[in-house]
């Protein structure tokens, strides 16, 4: 294995979650799955958006806003950049940034990659683990973050502690149950040290 191939998120009503990430923006770059399993709290993960500018992140925020999003940090800047961070209808958080402070005016809603990224308890460990399956390490700041390479245009894989990541999306750290999310790999299916689920290309839905 040596990237993610898909994406697939666990909704309690998969025509409501279609609806809203065609709104979004996002479209076919997900894979939707009818799921009643029981989950609460923070489910350990957050996908993000990095784009181009601020008015990119404003019109992502505002998008989501209108079609049923929770705003969980407003847009705003920071020390890196300018962001913000929503919770969709389905449950699942959605961060949108961008390393440009100033705007230079409107830009095409579009964004330049999409990163999952795994709240863990041991990022070292989780470390290990992926580069055990096949993937290569692009980017790694200790124990606390690490992203893999991934081919462009597709999603990438990144690591967080658990606390920290939850942090950065402004929500408590707990969370029971589900994480309502499958990746699909290019080998057979496991799950990693922190229970999140990959299966084989063949198991998973279609986009």
């Amino acid at each position: 294995m040596n990237s993610i191939a898909s994406v697939t998120l666990e909704v309690a009503d998969t025509t409501a979650a279609d609806r809203f990430y065609t709104a979004f923006g996002i479209g076919a770059r997900l894979g939707l799955r009818a799921s009643q399993a029981p989950t609460t709290g923070f489910r350990g993960f957050a996908l993000s958006l990095t784009v181009s500018r601020p008015s990119v992140v404003d019109g992502f925020i505002g998008a989501a806003l209108d079609a049923g999003a929770t705003p969980l940090k407003p847009a705003a800047k920071s020390f890196w950049g300018y962001g913000g961070v929503v919770r969709a209808p389905d449950g699942t958080i959605w961060k949108v940034a961008t390393s440009e402070k100033k705007d230079r005016g409107p830009a095409p809603l579009r964004f330049d990659e999409m990163v999952l990224l795994l709240g863990s308890a041991d990022v070292l460990a989780s470390k290990r683990f992926y580069l055990e399956r096949g993937l290569t390490v692009a980017k790694s700041f200790g124990s606390k973050y690490v992203q893999f390479e991934a081919p462009s245009g597709g999603v990438k894989l990144a690591l967080y502690g658990r606390r920290a990541l939850a942090k950065e999306v402004g929500v408590p750290v707990d969370g029971t149950g589900s994480h309502r999310l499958v990746l699909g790999g290019d080998g057979e299916a496991f799950a990693d040290p922190d229970g999140f689920a990959w299966e084989a290309p063949s198991r998973m839905p279609t986009p």
